[in-house]
């Protein structure tokens, strides 16, 4: 996308390179995601992804570990996805599309936080890393943050995403393993809801194709 839009304009170097960043956000509306809504209308975006998984933290901040910073936590599930707008989303569950995903994005990050100035380019993209990593307690819960969004939205869809894509319990364990590693409590709530979905039969039993 050309900066003609901006062209006429008199902006500060920093400014124009800025509105170009936020202009490019408008593109996280069209990466569909297999995640359906809760209406079972239609599958969501990245971008109401993103939003509700940020709403969903403040809900849940007392979920958040001691010393655990939730201003970080916000911007890495606010920006992680962003490197979606050019390497798509990738369908935990589908091992294929994963292939090279993590180098796509990489290729991506670089592209989209560098619209930014340095300074803020260096930011976003450490975030992002820092998410990626899971190393720090804020990355750990915005990660569980973002795997326990989907298993709400399944569990309440009543598995339709499960059963269209024949998902196992075992791998929607294994998908949700590092909700505990930032929660406990949280990471309970998990494997209840994945109980109750194999009880009820939203879920496939391990085993059965």
């Amino acid at each position: 996308m050309s900066d003609t839009h901006f062209a006429d304009l008199r902006l500060s170097y920093n400014l124009r390179a800025q509105l170009t960043f936020i202009r490019e956000l408008d593109a996280l509306k069209n990466v569909a995601r297999r995640t359906l809504l809760l209406d079972r209308s239609r599958t969501e975006n990245d971008a109401e992804h993103s939003w509700e998984m940020a709403t969903m933290t403040l809900a849940l901040a007392a979920y958040i570990p001691v010393g655990g910073d939730i201003l970080r936590i916000l911007k890495m599930l606010l920006i992680h996805d962003l490197v979606e707008i050019d390497a798509g989303d990738a369908y935990a569950y589908d091992a294929a599309a994963n292939v090279g995903q993590r180098e796509r994005e990489e290729v991506a990050s670089r592209r989209i936080f560098g619209l930014l100035p340095d300074d803020q380019c260096e930011e976003l993209r450490s975030l992002w890393l820092e998410f990626e990593a899971r190393q720090t307690p804020d990355a750990r819960f915005a990660r569980a943050m973002d795997r326990l969004q989907p298993l709400l939205h399944s569990y309440l869809t009543e598995g339709k995403t499960w059963q269209d894509n024949r998902v196992t319990a075992g791998s929607v364990r294994h998908q949700m393993a590092l909700i505990g590693d930032a929660s406990p409590a949280l990471g309970d709530l998990a494997e209840q809801l994945i109980a109750d979905a194999l009880g009820r039969g939203f879920l496939l039993a391990d085993g059965v194709e």
